[in-house]
């Protein structure tokens, strides 16, 4: 099992070395992307970083919880072995420009630099065997979740096919993610924060 990837890497290079009052959030370029990539970092009271990862990485309850998420299911798969490692289909809707949806493998990477970590990444063979009639397929998906006692933080870089979107839902769909991946972000973080501190 991998530690982490190229991404991830990006993400930690720009953690801060003094943890945050209130929530922070840097984006940045990255060659070859048409999506900016993005990392924020919130202070949560009362937040176990073990119980929040287990909720990452419980993908088979995303729907209801986690929202916008319209499917979400582990896929057996011998490569990846639970509960280190999962495959899962993900279908998200975006309100009014419709679904996207991929498939993902997602590593609990264990501690890293103090914390708790895990993230995922795109299968693209798999995702472009599915059906662009369902959604959007992604082009690529990258994410993590860093987790340590009193904060959370989450990254995101993330676009769909060009060929799956028309032009105009395309330019929504990447500068618009832009414009608001800080509130995006944020609300990924407070939404999956509620969700590990819910009991049961």
């Amino acid at each position: 099992m991998k530690k982490t990837n190229d991404f991830l890497e990006r993400v930690l290079r720009r953690v801060p070395h003094n943890p945050p009052t209130d929530y922070s959030f840097e984006k940045w370029e990255f060659a070859g992307k048409s999506t900016q990539e993005g990392f924020g970092l919130l202070p949560i009271a009362g937040v176990d970083p073990e119980a929040l990862i287990a909720r990452v990485m419980d993908v088979d309850n995303y729907v209801g919880h986690i929202d916008h998420v319209e499917e979400s299911r582990a896929i057996a798969d011998d490569r990846f072995t639970p509960p280190d490692q999962v495959r899962f289909y993900q279908r998200i809707s975006i309100p009014i420009l419709g679904s996207i949806h991929q498939e993902l493998v997602l590593t609990d990477a264990g501690e890293i630099d103090g914390y708790r970590v895990a993230f995922w990444e795109l299968l693209e063979p798999e995702t472009s065997a599915l059906s662009s009639k369902v959604g959007a397929r992604s082009q690529y998906s990258d994410g993590a979740w860093l987790v340590k006692p009193g904060f959370v933080g989450y990254a995101l870089s993330s676009a769909p096919r060009r060929d799956d979107v028309g032009f105009l839902k395309f330019k929504a769909l990447t500068k618009g993610a832009n414009v608001g991946a800080s509130t995006v972000v944020r609300a990924n973080i407070e939404g999956m924060s509620r969700w590990a501190q819910r009991v049961g």
